[in-house]
């Protein structure tokens, strides 16, 4: 299923939440989905994404799926070795 959203709301960084990653920040790409939902993905994580009817119910909703994804050692690996210097979100017209 391709997902065309209405509206790139923003990127934005959260603090995630495991004990053992305190303090760490991971890149979020939210839309507004032409339903009215807000759609967020963790781009470092593959299927990494959840919605919520607002942009504060989706980032609940996603740091819970963050925290499942962390019990997995992949991905914990994939964690450690995350340290972007610079983020930005670009977008191209087709």
């Amino acid at each position: 299923m391709i997902f065309l959203p209405s509206e790139v709301i923003i990127i934005e960084m959260i603090k995630i939440l495991p004990k053992t990653n305190r303090g760490r920040q991971l890149p979020l790409i939210v839309e507004k989905g032409e339903d009215g939902l807000y759609v967020i993905e963790c781009p470092l994580f593959q299927g990494c994404y959840s919605q919520g009817k607002t942009i504060d119910a989706a980032l609940s909703n996603i740091r819970e799926v963050i925290d499942l994804i962390l019990e997995e050692e992949e991905a914990r690996r994939i964690l450690d070795e995350y340290h972007p210097k610079e983020i930005s979100l670009h977008t191209i017209e087709v």
